[in-house]
């Protein structure tokens, strides 16, 4: 069942596509990237098959997205965003597990701790801009302090999974990815396949968590 939920937040109005699962034992909030919205194939991805599992899933815009503007606030402004958004996540009383994709993913990683987040699901982590490796942004990651899954391109250009730090989290690479999962027809791989991959990994680490 899909409904959503409008919630204010200090940052403006945020949006809760809630992709509710009958008899869930866990929520799965997951933020969007600076660039895009809940559009992106891995969200999409998810929220269609995890319920299935018991997870609702819910998908969240941030204020700037619902408000019609094209450029993300400062990672301040969406963590206010998020902060705001956490009891209307946490209302149906299950165990959250918050993340998201890019910019969604940092914001998750900086407030999981914070927030009583059970675990966090990074997808396309920003390791660094792209080109730009000295501009690391692991200590996020790694400040999570909570169970946490990656699940990033092979080519991603934000980090490749070879340049990710050892650390106690785990690591999914989806072969031949950009940092949006696409992946080039070359490579031979249709994007049902590169979907299902995420969506196996996140099943998968979610079935763990709740061993």
């Amino acid at each position: 069942m899909k409904n959503n939920e409008i919630v204010e937040t200090p940052a403006g109005d945020a949006r809760v596509t809630w992709y509710a699962a009958e008899n869930a034992t866990t929520v799965l909030a997951l933020g969007h990237g600076a660039g895009g919205g809940i559009g992106a194939r891995d969200l999409q991805g998810i929220a269609a098959a995890l319920p299935a599992d018991g997870v609702t899933v819910a998908l969240v815009e941030q204020p700037w997205r619902v408000a019609g503007k094209k450029l993300a606030p400062a990672p301040k402004t969406l963590d206010v965003g998020w902060r705001a958004l956490w009891p209307a996540l946490a209302a149906p009383g299950l165990p959250v597990v918050a993340g998201g994709r890019s910019a969604g993913a940092r914001v998750a990683c900086r407030t999981a701790r914070e927030l009583g987040a059970v675990a966090v699901l990074a997808l396309s982590f920003p390791l660094h801009p792209p080109g730009r490796p000295e501009k690391s942004r692991a200590g996020e990651l790694l400040g999570a302090g909570v169970p946490t899954l990656v699940v990033q391109g092979g080519n991603d250009p934000f980090g490749r999974p070879r340049e990710f730090p050892d650390g106690a989290y785990e690591l999914v690479e989806v072969e031949h990815a950009d940092h949006g999962f696409a992946v080039a027809k070359s490579a031979g791989i249709a994007e049902e396949e590169t979907v299902t991959t995420i969506t196996d990994a996140v099943r998968a680490w979610l079935a763990r968590l709740r061993e």
